[in-house]
């Protein structure tokens, strides 16, 4: 271990612009028969409720999306419920027809149903006559392509810049080109139905139903479920037609990361940090023993194999970063180390190394998102900004440097001695507050989206701050920090959870939203330095710790999985390279 200094509702309300809720007398008959078209011929004697109409529309959408009409008319015509205003429902027919004349009667009709009322009218007019102009050009026929720019589109003296841009696609010379430069499906049902789509935007769900309006409900209640579950962590299940309606959704702890499956035996001292490429296809760890090594992640076999030890390094391995190519990682020391290494990850050499003055305390580096810049720094007042050739761009004086976070090519945020954290610009050359702590922040690290930090304070477990409001969020207690150096990350599906090591041998887990620990894990023997979750798999984990050991941490599924290919490997008498072991 290292010491270390207004909510509105999506339908209408009021009175309805259908009479009646859109309910219609069906013809009658006495002895309640259906049709030869599958219309019932019985009038609906039943009440509904305005809930009980809206869920009927819904699942007539729905059935005449999948292309049951019989089944649809027969639905309307015995709940008597209509789907849509009847001027909604030829408006909707002549568009996907290209019927554009008929469809400027229906915007006639329509103009005291619609939102905006004439301001509206307009928007809608100009979608329709912008996909009558492309149908005209990708038709060949450019005269009257031209006579609709020049005799309907511009005389409406509206969105002109987009007019002129449709007349540069009178220069087209084949289709596939207009539908290239235009980025157009081309004349036909998925154009038109994008269209449908946009102009469903200005009609009230009660006059024309939003585009597979039941598809969007359903989704939107599988995915609240999905919030609440707190081990929700895979990806196998990112559509509807992956999982069952039929029950709600639920994941267990045994598909969350909650046993070790393998443990890296390698280094032969405390390991001090560890760290996935951005592909997640590699492992960076760094020990006290002076030795960098370079892991292969096989994420479909969730194993992780040796693939080479790189021991420049005279004072130890105490900080590592990946650049965003996934190729060059800079390689920092502990606080006595005045030197930065660049090595290339696939060949193992050297490309650059950093070195100042014999002075210098350079322990915390972090890439700019370019990939072709980084800076430097450390707790004796270092902090350089330079490009991945070594040479230095800019300095800043005075700032003793706790830890390093890029927010894009030229703003920077540094943790200092001050128990704050500061942003940097480097193209200003101006420095602003960012958040301030009451106790020691010991390192920090920002979210994928560069919203959120994740703070471990002396003595405090870890704090979540909102990076754009300058707010505390959450204090996450359980692990036990006080004098050395501990780095948590995010992780997991969407980077909804957090990771941190402890003093006490254990990692802990939780989901953002909760500050109780979702998950402890534990297996090391000392201090867990680092945890680093892997970015392209939501469910492995590594920590490094000062027993001399990685563990690489999965879901129970995994370490039989792993268990099951070692026990055939041992079966046909083939050995694994490396030391490195199955649980």
């Amino acid at each position: 271990m290292q010491a270390n200094g207004n909510s509105q509702h999506n339908g209408t309300s009021g009175s309805d612009p259908f009479e009646s809720r859109h309910r219609r007398n069906p013809t009658s008959s006495p002895n309640g028969e259906v049709s030869a078209n599958g219309t019932s011929t019985s009038q609906s004697t039943k009440n509904l409720s305005s809930m009980d109409e809206d869920i009927v529309r819904l699942i007539g959408q729905h059935l005449r999306g999948l292309g049951f009409n019989q089944t649809a008319e027969q639905l309307i015509a015995e709940s008597g419920c209509a789907l849509e205003h009847p001027t909604a429902a030829s408006f909707r027919a002549h568009v996907m027809d290209g019927q554009w004349e008929r469809t400027e009667e229906d915007l006639q009709e329509l103009e005291s149903l619609v939102k905006g009322g004439k301001d509206d009218i307009v928007k809608m007019r100009f979608l329709l006559l912008e996909q009558k102009y492309l149908e005209l050009l990708e038709d060949g026929i450019p005269l009257k392509a031209l006579e609709c720019l020049r005799h309907e589109l511009t005389p409406m003296k509206y969105n002109t810049e987009r007019v002129h841009v449709l007349s540069t696609y009178m220069m087209c010379s084949s289709a596939a080109e207009l539908r290239e430069s235009s980025e157009w499906d081309g004349k036909g049902p998925v154009s038109r139905q994008k269209l449908i789509e946009n102009l469903q935007e200005f009609l009230p769900p009660s006059i024309m139903l939003p585009p597979r309006r039941l598809f969007t409900l359903l989704s939107q209640a599988v995915e609240q479920q999905k919030e609440k579950c707190p081990y929700h962590n895979t990806q196998l299940d990112s559509d509807l037609s992956s999982i069952s309606l039929l029950m709600d959704h639920i994941c267990t702890k045994e598909q969350f990361p909650n046993v070790t499956t393998q443990v890296l035996w390698e280094h032969q001292d405390e390991v001090w940090h560890c760290q996935f490429s951005p592909d997640g296809t590699r492992l960076a760890t760094g020990s006290k023993d002076n030795k960098l090594i370079i892991w292969q992640v096989d994420i479909d076999q969730f194993e992780v194999r040796h693939l080479r030890t790189l021991d420049e390094h005279k004072y130890g391995v105490g900080f590592v970063s990946w650049c965003p190519d996934n190729l060059h990682i800079l390689v920092c020391g502990p606080d006595e180390t005045s030197e930065v290494f660049i090595y290339n990850s696939v060949t193992g050499e050297v490309r650059q190394r950093i070195h100042q003055s014999a002075d210098d305390s350079l322990t915390y580096a972090a890439w700019m998102t370019d990939g072709r810049k980084f800076v430097v720094g450390g707790v004796r007042g270092q902090f350089y900004y330079c490009d991945i050739d070594g040479n230095v761009i800019d300095t800043w004086e005075g700032i003793r440097v706790q830890g390093l976070a890029a927010l894009d090519d030229k703003v920077v945020l540094a943790a200092d001695t001050h128990k704050r954290i500061k942003g940097y610009d480097f193209d200003t050359l101006h420095d602003f507050p960012v958040i301030q702590e009451d106790h020691a922040i010991m390192t920090f690290v920002v979210d994928d989206k560069k919203e959120l930090a994740l703070l471990n304070v002396a003595s405090q477990g870890c704090h979540l701050w909102d990076l754009k409001d300058k707010v505390l969020l959450r204090k996450y207690h359980g692990p036990s920090q006080t004098l050395f150096t501990i780095y948590s990350c995010f992780g997991g599906l969407n980077q909804d959870y957090i990771a941190s090591g402890s003093e006490d041998t254990k990692v802990f887990i939780w989901h953002k939203r909760n500050e109780t620990p979702l998950a402890v894990l534990e297996g090391h023997r000392l201090t867990v330095n680092c945890v680093h979750w892997n970015p392209a798999e939501p469910s492995m984990l590594a920590s490094a710790s000062d027993d001399g050991t990685v563990r690489i941490w999965g879901p129970k599924d995994k370490l039989k999985r792993r268990k099951a290919v070692h026990s055939k490997w041992a079966r046909d008498s083939l050995t694994s390279s490396g030391r490195s072991s199955p649980v």
